[in-house]
């Protein structure tokens, strides 16, 4: 063998053989995810989404359900100013005045003209109101209240100039204004059956609690339904005004006693009475064996025989037959003190009333600070 036959083979390089990648590595890796993996991420985003959802839900019925408790509130609220403003600032005012009638004169129409309108303002007040659905059969019963009042304080108004003149005129008149006075009556009624329980109903279904629902009346009194209450009211010679149709029996009231504070005057001595703020008491009671109606209580105190009367009168819408009654009359000024004063009071006569010798009594008082 030669030199060059016995020469080594070349050396060959050979490269590490590159690992298996394990099942566990391809899952780990940076290669595409398997289905099971897919399946928990996408089950997983699912529920996040889900639960995102619920809460959106929740907070947007939650936004909804108090802005619709809040819009309920006001809306009470609101009903609440517009009764309360036609109770005390048109009816109150408006009977006041009826009450004064006859003192008034030809300026009663006007003050119950200026009364109408406050009441046109409330009805439109109420028109205007926004109204949540809970309630809108409550407000549509509060705007026919409303203009039931406004449209009977414009019938009065309108009756009122023949009412307090004389003759069959006038006993019209005074009828119609009875029969007017009915709007009051049903306008209480409606408020109280329907517009005060139905805001309730609607308060109740959505969970507002804590709330007062306000009530309301107009009527102060049903002897108002009565022509003759209106006519003695208004100073009207119609229905009322004379003794024509004066039931059967006995009619009159006879005066029991006059309280001047805690002081019971006595006729025929000298009685002492505090001046400030005094308010007379007369009792007096129904003698006859009808029902009278607009029956007057004067009380008029007088300083010496020259002296000018300072006179109080309050009108009882009723009295029942055979009934007491008390009657409680401000002096509404502060007698002259120190003198001997005159304290006269006295109870109307009614139609039919034939003895009036027990509806009169006198009294010496000296007023003092």
């Amino acid at each position: 063998m030669s030199f060059f036959d016995e020469g080594d083979e070349p050396t060959r390089v050979s490269r590490p053989a590159r690992p298996r990648r394990s099942s566990t590595a391809s899952r780990t890796g940076g290669g595409p995810p398997d289905r099971q993996t897919v399946l928990v991420r996408q089950g997983v985003a699912l529920g996040v989404g889900i639960l995102l959802l619920v809460l959106i839900v929740l907070g947007v019925k939650g936004c909804l359900d108090s802005r619709k408790q809040n819009a309920l509130k006001d809306y009470n609220r609101n009903v609440t100013a517009i009764v309360s403003n036609s109770d005390e600032k048109v009816a109150k005012p408006f009977f006041q005045l009826m009450y004064n009638g006859a003192r008034e004169g030809q300026d009663l129409q006007v003050q119950v003209n200026q009364l109408r309108q406050a009441a046109d303002e409330d009805a439109k007040k109420a028109e205007g109101l926004s109204v949540p659905g809970a309630v809108k059969d409550a407000q549509r019963n509060l705007t026919l209240v409303l203009n039931l009042r406004a449209e009977a304080l414009q019938k009065v108004a309108s009756e009122i100039p023949a009412a307090q003149g004389r003759g069959q005129q006038a006993q019209n008149a005074t009828k119609n204004i009875a029969a007017d006075m009915q709007n009051f009556l049903t306008s209480d009624v409606v408020y109280s059956q329907r517009v005060a329980p139905l805001i309730k109903q609607g308060l109740d279904d959505n969970g507002v609690q804590g709330q007062t629902i306000s009530t309301s009346k107009s009527l102060p009194s049903l002897a108002w339904l009565s022509p003759q209450t209106v006519a003695g009211s208004i100073g009207s010679q119609g229905a009322g005004g004379t003794n024509a149709n004066v039931a059967p029996g006995l009619h009159g009231h006879g005066l029991l006693s006059t309280s001047a504070g805690s002081v019971t005057l006595q006729p025929g001595v000298t009685n002492r009475v505090a001046a400030a703020n005094v308010v007379f008491t007369v009792k007096f009671a129904n003698q006859g064996d009808n029902d009278e109606s607009n029956v007057k209580v004067s009380v008029s105190v007088k300083q010496g025989p020259s002296g000018k009367p300072m006179t109080v009168t309050k009108t009882v819408p009723t009295t029942k037959a055979h009934t007491d009654y008390s009657v409680d009359i401000p002096l509404g000024q502060t007698p002259p003190l120190g003198g001997a004063d005159t304290v006269t009071t006295q109870i109307g006569a009614v139609p039919g009333e034939k003895n009036t010798t027990n509806n009169k009594s006198s009294y010496t008082v000296i007023f003092q600070g």
